[in-house]
C-alpha cells in the first residue's frame, strides 16, 4: 500500500520491519535479547516518524563505527560499580549495544523511583543509543518523568565561533506524564545541533538540501550541500554550545572520553567510548498538594497547558504531539511508514545477512 502525504510511504508490517532487523543484528554476532532490543527501538522511532534514527541509522552506526570496528561488542554483559547513594547506580556497559543498555538503565531508574521517589543512573562505556526521545516516552507513558542525555558516537559539531569539530550532537531528551491530561506524553527532545547527522543522512537520500547555518565543510565554511557537510553548527548559538557542554561535562564526571577520540584509533591509556545519563522522577515526589480550584496533579497540568496554548496560541504545537500524531497515521495505515529510498536501504540491508526483504 502507497499512502500520499507530502511524500509517498510504503506500509510495512512491523513483524516485517522487526524480523529483518533482528536477523541483521544476528548476522552481526549480536545475541537474542540485543538483536530484540534493536528492533523493537527501530520499530518504536519508526512509529512515531523519528526517521533520522530509525534501524537504518542504527545498522549504519553499528557498520562504520560498531561491531566491525570495536565500538560495540556483541553479547558484552553490563557492570555494576558500587555506589553509596541508594537511589543512584553507576554502570560499565562494557562497550554493549546502545538500545539494550538504555532499555536497562530506563528501566532501573523507574525501578528507583518507584521506591526512593527518584532514581538515576550512569552509564560509563556505551555505545550510541539513538533517539533518547524514545526511551523518556515510554517512561513517561508508563506515569514517570524522566531524563536523559548521553555524548554522541563522534565529535561532529564544532563549538560556537568555531571551525573543528570538539562536539558532539549531544542530545538532550524531557518525558513529562501528560496522556491523561491531553492524550499524549510531552516529549522535549533535540540535539544540541541545528540539525543530527542522520538528518544530513536522511538528505542525501533523499536528495534534498540542508538548512541555511546547520553545516560547515572541510574548511569550516558554511554549506546547505549535505554531500559537503563535513561538520555540524550548534542551534541558538552560544546556547546550544552550552547544552552541549553539559553532555561533555556530566559524560567527563561519569569516565567518558576527550571528545575527539570517540569511534577513532587513540592512544595507549585514553578511551573512546561515550557515556548514558538516565534521571526519573515519581510525580508524587513533587506533589505539594495545593492546587488551586481543588485541581489534583492532572487537571493541573491540563489547565497549566491550556493556559499556555490559550489567548491566541491555539493553533502552536506542544513537543511530542507530531510524534504522537505520526502514530495514529501509522495506526490508521495498518503499519509503519516508509519512502521508497528507505525501503531500499532496508531491502540493501537484508540482502547482507540473507534476511526476507520488504515488498511493497
Amino acid at each position: 500500500m502507497v499512502i500520499k502525504m507530502s511524500e509517498e510511504f510504503h506500509v510495512v508490517q512491523p513483524a516485517a520491519h522487526n524480523a529483518l532487523v533482528e536477523a541483521a543484528y544476528l548476522h552481526r554476532g549480536f545475541n537474542q535479547h540485543e538483536s530484540e532490543a534493536a528492533a523493537r527501538f527501530g520499530e518504536y522511532a519508526a512509529r512515531h516518524g523519528v526517521r533520522t534514527h530509525n534501524a537504518i541509522k542504527a545498522l549504519h552506526l553499528d557498520e562504520h563505527f560498531g561491531s566491525s570496528a570495536g565500538g560495540c561488542i556483541p553479547c558484552a554483559e553490563i557492570e555494576s560499580i558500587p555506589c553509596r547513594f541508594a537511589a543512584c547506580e553507576v554502570w560499565n556497559a562494557n562497550k554493549k549495544i546502545g538500545q539494550a543498555s538504555a532499555y536497562a538503565a530506563i528501566d532501573r531508574a523507574i525501578e528507583l523511583a518507584d521506591k526512593y521517589g527518584i532514581g538515576q543512573v550512569s552509564v560509563d562505556n556505551g555505545f550510541h543509543y539513538l533517539w533518547g526521545g524514545g526511551y523518556v516516552m515510554e517512561a513517561a507513558k508508563r506515569g514517570y518523568i524522566a531524563y536523559t542525555n548521553c555524548t554522541a558516537a563522534l565529535a561532529e559539531v564544532v563549538p560556537f565561533q568555531g571551525k573543528f569539530p570538539t562536539l558532539g550532537t549531544n542530545p538532550h531528551s524531557w518525558g513529562f506524564p501528560t496522556t491523561d491530561a491531553i492524550g499524549f506524553p510531552i516529549v522535549i527532545d533535540w540535539a544540541t545541533s541545528v540539525v543530527s547527522m542522520g538528518r544530513v543522512q536522511q538528505f542525501i537520500r533523499e536528495g534534498a538540501q540542508l538548512p541555511s547555518g546547520a553545516g560547515v565543510d572541510s574548511k569550516g565554511l558554511p554549506t546547505t550541500d549535505p554531500n559537503q557537510v563535513s561538520a555540524l553548527v550548534p542551534f541558538g548559538a552560544h546556547k546550544g554550545y552550552g547544552l552541549s557542554l553539559i553532555n561533555e561535562l556530566v559524560a567527563a564526571l561519569i569516565g567518558g572520553s576527550l571528545p575527539t577520540l570517540r569511534c577513532r584509533d587513540i592512544p595507549e591509556g585514553e578511551k573512546s567510548t561515550p557515556a548514558f545519563y538516565f534521571q526519573v522522577i515519581h510525580p508524587d515526589s513533587l506533589n505539594a498538594g495545593a492546587y488551586a480550584e481543588e485541581r489534583n496533579q492532572i487537571s493541573n497540568l491540563k489547565a497549566v497547558l491550556n493556559d499556555i496554548l490559550g489567548h491566541g496560541n491555539e493553533n502552536c504545537l506542544l513537543p511530542g504531539q507530531l510524534e504522537a500524531m505520526w502514530a495514529k497515521k501509522v495506526e490508521a495505515a495498518g503499519g509503519l511508514l516508509f519512502t521508497e529510498a528507505e525501503i531500499q536501504a532496508l531491502n540493501q540491508i537484508a540482502a547482507t545477512c540473507g534476511a526476507q526483504t520488504l515488498t511493497v
